[in-house]
């Protein structure tokens, strides 16, 4: 018996995992007993549920199908758009003590403290409101794609245009097979354009599912919701304990179904295309080049510290070691986790070949492949679980800063009750300006670059708070207002705008390039007779599709039927390459890790240049205020609130307490020498990273 495709013992294990998640919210609704309780558990989780929230915060389950996904696209390489933030995982012994001794409640209360004014204030909370919906979309379309693959109908259940759409996902794979090989006629080159397209749209699938975007998006963001208005943060901190267990389990449960289908791990070296087996890209279309990490890691650097995330996660710790510990632990089980999922993506190229026509599906359609009944409601659980516990303490996150940065400055003097109650009212509310986004945008990728991006408007700023005194609020006004407009506003309005998606100057492509490469032969190239024997040595010639230069989802044709229809982009627009075109780059000739580079490049340097030069210009803050600030930055977090209230009083009448710790005494930075434990952290830590980049490594060439 099934029920919407799944086996009813999955479906009995998914009703079981719903039924307990709502018990668990509603034990802990009575522990609610303030603002505290709700936004910060209290400022009382230990090192287990701190390593629990960042784990949880960290791996989100969607980030396997986004991994996945993008192993799939560019090979072993694409890992590094979940794997980059490893080498930042010693910066967080440090950032995490940051946002615990401010000791506040968001972050749009650090520019309040910071500054002595309002409007920063107000607008961090409302552009990270509007920043953190992205990530909630990106949260319901990740869940999708992924769980559409495991409710499938049976093809005797078809309508004629599901027959359809099948039919045409089959006939697109076998032209594209043909085109990459060699031309193809003019009419089946018109007809490939057509259905490529429809592939492009994301419109053909080699199956039709049950599950469909507007009833799941409705249904589990109504779950979340109903679980965050009963249990707060430490309720998404239990069912984050549950979930690590769950998330490792789905993460390496697909490895040995895999290997055994496709004949180990020398099978799959036989199967895949050695060049998909480097770490840095996957071939001449690959994104992933040492210059386009290496452009990443700079933007994940310089807006780590934008999310709020950090400030609750850290600010919800009952000491700074138990931040800290909490931290580089999540981090670091995230990134082992991380690396199962990039095998898990080299597998599925094996199983599949390389024209899945929706590689965010890759993941989904590995689970249907591969796994028995009862562990497909094991990994369905996951992945909704998963979902549950990163948009559930988001959305603790975001009701935070509504209440105290947005409702209560308009409506103060009112009961700890009554702002509980529109804390709670807002959850709903988030969630369903998540599923708006998710309808619009389709590509998981997409999504997660678009939100890296991002976290660059409020994390520069934030860091140059806590190291440089120099800082103005006017300088913060400027860049954010100024890269708010060039990340975020422009990508989004160009392509609503008809006149500038369809124009000729920006839906050009790159150019198309054909490119020999030598190397052994797959059981694939055996079988299509251009070699003799797997692992033969030979020349092989492949044609590098172009891509769009602009648009982050490509560029099709306005009527999908029509190949001579006018071209207008898809997805965000993106201005950085468009200001290289403007300063006279021929930007035609980048290749995909090009237009990355370039986009990442910018984005980190010019919010540093505006923030420098305007701050240099402008009166700076008041001494008195910047005194008790970085004191305060500078006191440890006591054992108790008590006692640790005392020191930052203590330190408040001393402002100079501290000031002997200070790297550069009488300069305007506030970099501070480093104790015992500090160093200890920071190379045990970068010792860490050296041993999972190594791991990596060994992982992809057993079996070679």
């Amino acid at each position: 018996m099934t029920l919407f495709g799944l086996h009813w013992i999955d479906s009995l294990i998914l009703v079981i995992y719903i039924v307990g998640v709502l018990v668990i919210g509603q034990a802990f609704s009575g522990h609610m007993k303030g603002e505290s309780d709700f936004f910060l558990g209290g400022r009382s989780l230990g090192k287990w549920f701190q390593f629990f929230l960042s784990f949880g915060n960290m791996t989100d389950p969607g980030q396997a199908t986004t991994t996945s996904s993008s192993v799939y696209r560019q090979g072993a390489g694409g890992a590094w758009l979940a794997l980059i933030t490893l080498f930042l995982t010693p910066y967080y012994w440090f950032t995490n003590v940051w946002f615990r001794r401010v000791r506040l409640t968001t972050m749009a209360d650090l520019f309040e403290d910071r500054f002595g004014r309002r409007f920063l204030a107000t607008l961090y909370a409302i552009t990270t409101i509007l920043m953190a919906v992205v990530g909630i979309a990106g949260g319901n379309v990740v869940a999708l794609k992924t769980l559409q693959p495991m409710m499938v109908k049976p093809e005797s259940a078809y309508t004629a245009a599901d027959h359809q759409k099948v039919d045409n996902y089959r006939e697109f794979v076998q032209l594209r097979k043909d085109r990459l090989a060699a031309n193809l006629p003019a009419a089946k080159s018109q007809r490939y354009e057509v259905l490529k397209g429809l592939y492009d749209r994301g419109e053909l699938q080699p199956y039709v599912s049950y599950l469909t975007p507007v009833p799941f998006y409705l249904v589990s963001s109504t779950l979340v919701a109903i679980f965050v208005m009963l249990g707060g943060l430490k309720a998404s901190a239990v069912v984050d304990a549950v979930q690590a267990v769950l998330v490792i389990l789905i993460s390496i449960i697909l490895i040995p179904f895999g290997l055994a289908r496709i004949g180990g791990l020398s099978g799959l070296h036989a199967k895949v295309p050695e060049v998909m087996f480097n770490v840095f890209g996957g071939g001449s279309s690959s994104e992933y080049t040492w210059y386009s990490i290496a452009s990443l890691l700079l933007v994940q650097l310089v807006g780590i510290v934008g999310s709020q995330a950090g400030m609750t996660i850290a600010g919800s710790a009952k000491n700074e070691y138990a931040a800290r510990i909490g931290a580089v632990t999540g981090g670091f089980s995230k990134r082992f986790v991380t690396i199962a999922w990039a095998f898990c993506g080299l597998i599925a190229i094996a199983l599949f070949g390389p024209n899945l026509s929706d590689p965010d599906q890759t993941w989904g359609l590995l689970t249907r492949a591969l796994l028995p009944v009862g562990l497909i409601g094991v990994m369905i659980i996951g992945i909704l679980g998963g979902k549950l516990a990163v948009l559930g303490a988001g959305s603790v996150v975001l009701s935070g800063l509504v209440v105290k940065n947005l409702y209560e400055p308009l409506v103060p003097g009112k009961s700890e009750r009554h702002y509980m109650v529109v804390a709670r009212l807002t959850v709903p509310l988030v969630l369903a300006a998540g599923i708006c986004i998710g309808l619009y945008l389709n590509s998981v990728v997409a999504l997660l670059k678009f939100a890296i991006v991002l976290l660059v408007i409020w994390g520069v700023p934030i860091t140059l708070m806590f190291l440089w005194r120099r800082l103005t609020e006017t300088a913060v006004r400027v860049q954010v207002v100024a890269t708010l407009i060039f990340i975020a506003v422009i990508p989004w309005t160009v392509p609503n705008i008809p006149a500038l998606a369809q124009s000729a100057e920006l839906t050009v492509m790159t150019r198309e390039r054909t490119v020999k490469t030598t190397g052994p032969a797959t059981s694939a190239d055996v079988a299509a007779g251009r070699a003799k024997a797997v692992g033969e040595i030979f020349t092989r010639t492949q044609v590098i599709e172009p891509v769009s230069v602009y648009f982050e989802e490509g560029v099709v044709r306005v009527d999908r039927q029509d190949p001579n229809s006018p071209k207008t982009g898809v997805g965000l627009f993106r201005t950085e390459v468009y200001l290289l075109h403007l300063l006279g780059y021929d930007v035609t000739r980048f290749g995909p890790a090009g237009l990355m580079t370039t986009r990442y490049v910018v984005d980190s340097i010019l919010p540093i240049i505006l923030l420098i030069v305007v701050s240099l210009m402008t009166p700076p803050t008041e001494k008195s205020r910047l005194d008790r600030f970085y004191v305060r930055l500078k006191t440890p977090v006591a054992a108790t609130l008590e006692q640790d209230a005392l020191e930052v009083q203590a330190s408040y009448a001393n402002p100079t307490r501290f000031d002997d710790r200070k790297l550069f005494r009488h300069s305007s930075w506030e970099l501070t020498k480093w104790d015992r434990m500090d160093a200890l952290g920071f190379v045990g830590c970068c010792g860490l990273v050296g041993f999972i980049l190594v791991f990596f490594k060994a992982v992809l060439v057993v079996g070679s």
